[in-house]
């Protein structure tokens, strides 16, 4: 039986039995509508309540201040298109260029009506600084949104100095966290955060579920009109076996979170340790998330890697999850500038808790055995 390892977590992890075990009762007994009066609500509506508790735990807010989504593509275009349609001075927005494309295509939507947008470069390891932020910055600046992880390199964003920096002119900030929630340590009052991002499959919970943080008086218009839930600024009857499977998810990564950060690491160094005899640059160096591996191979194919690896049962990407399909480099990688003859045999190794040492080390082996039978096959053509 062929091998499979799987080492793409950027885009979508396993769904954690705990988490799965938790949701069953809510799909096949208490499958009551949270937003009924009669007896049989009352129990969603209390778990509801208690899911929302342990989110804000997690991230040190209130529980008003978490609203539930449909996942991480939802949050950011509600706190763009939200933010951006509670303006009627239709002041700025200002983003960076290596942004999700839920945030860039959100972007786009609103300059289409009319909402002016700026984008900052970020410098050569994918860090959006604050003083790029600061020479942009205006009293006519309304939203700044800035990720606090990178989705294909993994870089940190100093989010917050630069919530700082927003605040000082009377902006509100979003980060789309959607790669840090459940991996790294958050907390929305030491970021100086007004809105942030999260989806619960990318800490081992169910698809289909996210959450928004807004801070309690910050203005944003609803996304969805219909009914009143969510304190009526998200319409639609709530998926309480997603959002219990997504906060027992987080909760229980959040309970191991330095345990995991230290055992990805290692993972990590195994990786890179394995591939040292290979010609490449490892993109995002500096602050990044624990197991998010960019690597660009000197004149290799990116997409080539992808389909060998794959045909060994290894599953990687060619840069973010999104862009699989696209031969080109991504705009990330275009963005920090990485040479030509490096960018296009980009590849995303994605790692977690899930992975083992002897998975890694059989990803190393394959990837090296690869890129040299590719590099001799272009030599003889």
């Amino acid at each position: 039986m062929k091998q499979f390892i799987y080492a793409d977590n950027a885009a979508t992890t396993k769904l954690d039995k705990t988490a799965f075990d938790a949701m069953i009762p809510w799909l096949t007994e208490e499958y009551g509508n949270a937003s009924q009066l009669y007896t049989f609500a009352r129990r969603p509506k209390k778990v509801l309540a208690e899911a929302r508790q342990i989110i804000a735990d997690a991230i040190n807010a209130s529980p008003e201040e978490i609203f539930f989504t449909s996942g991480g593509t939802e949050s950011d275009n509600w706190a763009i298109k939200g933010a951006a349609f509670s303006d009627p001075l239709k002041r700025v927005t200002i983003t960076s260029s290596i942004e999700h494309h839920a945030i860039l295509k959100a972007c786009a939507a609103i300059e289409e009506l009319g909402y002016p947008v700026l984008y900052i470069p970020p410098d050569k390891n994918g860090v959006i600084t604050s003083n790029r932020l600061k020479e942009i910055m205006t009293d006519n600046t309304h939203l700044v949104s800035i990720m606090l992880s990178n989705n294909e390199i993994g870089t940190i964003e100093p989010i917050q100095e630069m919530s700082s920096i927003v605040h000082g002119k009377g902006a509100i900030f979003h980060t789309d966290a959607v790669q840090a929630v459940g991996h790294i340590p958050i907390d929305v009052n030491n970021l100086g955060v007004d809105m942030l991002s999260a989806s619960a499959h990318k800490f081992n919970g169910p698809k289909g579920i996210g959450f928004l943080f807004i801070r309690k008086g910050t203005e944003l218009k609803p996304l969805n009109d219909g009914g009143a839930q969510e304190q009526g600024l998200r319409a639609g009857t709530e998926n309480i076996a997603g959002i219990v499977g997504m906060a027992t998810a987080l909760k229980k990564n959040i309970e191991k979170i330095e345990e995991n950060k230290r055992y990805v690491e290692s993972l990590e160094q195994e990786l890179l340790q394995g591939i040292s005899s290979l010609d490449y640059i490892k993109n995002g160096s500096g602050n990044r998330i624990p197991g998010c591996i960019s690597l660009s191979f000197k004149n290799a194919d990116g997409e080539a890697i992808m389909h060998q690896m794959d045909l060994q049962g290894i599953c990687i990407s060619t840069g973010s999850a999104c862009d699989s399909v696209d031969i080109k480099s991504t705009h990330v990688i275009q963005a920090i500038r990485v040479p030509e003859a490096y960018a296009t045999g980009t590849v995303r190794i994605t790692l977690n808790k899930d992975n083992t040492m002897e998975e890694v080390k059989k990803i190393s082996t394959t990837l090296v055995q690869i890129i040299n039978r590719l590099k001799t096959n272009d030599s003889i053509g």
